[in-house]
């Protein structure tokens, strides 16, 4: 019988000389999805390359720095299971607690309202729903995975909240000041908003 993870490939955009994908390739050792790492010089040309290299008839797109629970792989499995025509993405923690968990709470208020989930949620989707998407637009230097969002919104796609939460590290807002990276987020996001797609 199909663990319905054989079905499933994993693609990883990694940039040049980041090792933070090592422990997440760990986390996912004993799967039977296909593992993708693709490094290509922007996240949206790494996600899209990845997705190009996929022999299987779902994508699921986690960033490096993401960490995958037997709780994550389970409700992903429900939910591949109940809706496969959906964009699906989970909810969103740091691992690192503190102030970042207010971000991720925002981040999954905003999901749930708006259906404007970002891409550290773990998007899973079709292939064939990623190919009349059009893949990650590749020519805004941020912002791919909000995008990707309102042009599946465009095309009609159902946006699907996994309830579980994937682990993430918010070592950016340690590096950048947290309220810096917080102020920069939001406005971007806003800048975006108001893109025409």
């Amino acid at each position: 019988m199909s663990s319905v993870l054989d079905r499933v490939s994993i693609i990883i955009p990694v940039a040049p000389g980041e090792t933070a994908h090592e422990k997440l390739l760990d986390d996912l050792k004993s799967l039977d999805a296909e593992i993708i790492v693709s490094s290509e010089g922007s996240r949206a040309k790494s996600l899209n390359a990845g997705a190009a290299r996929a022999t299987r008839p779902f994508l699921w797109f986690l960033h490096a720095d993401s960490r995958v629970s037997a709780d994550n792989i389970l409700a992903l499995k429900q939910a591949l299971s109940m809706r496969s025509n959906a964009l699906h993405y989970f909810d969103l923690a740091y691992e690192e607690g503190g102030l970042p968990t207010l971000n991720a709470c925002g981040a999954n208020m905003r999901s749930r309202i708006f259906d404007m989930p970002y891409g550290d949620q773990g998007f899973c989707i079709s292939k064939i729903l990623f190919n009349k998407i059009g893949g990650y637009p590749e020519n805004d230097p941020y912002g791919e995975d909000l995008l990707f969002v309102r042009l599946a919104k465009k095309k009609g796609v159902r946006l699907n909240r996994i309830p579980s939460k994937l682990m993430t590290s918010a070592r950016k807002y340690e590096q950048q000041g947290w309220l810096k990276l917080t102020a920069l987020r939001q406005w971007q996001m806003l800048k975006l908003m108001r893109q025409p797609i």
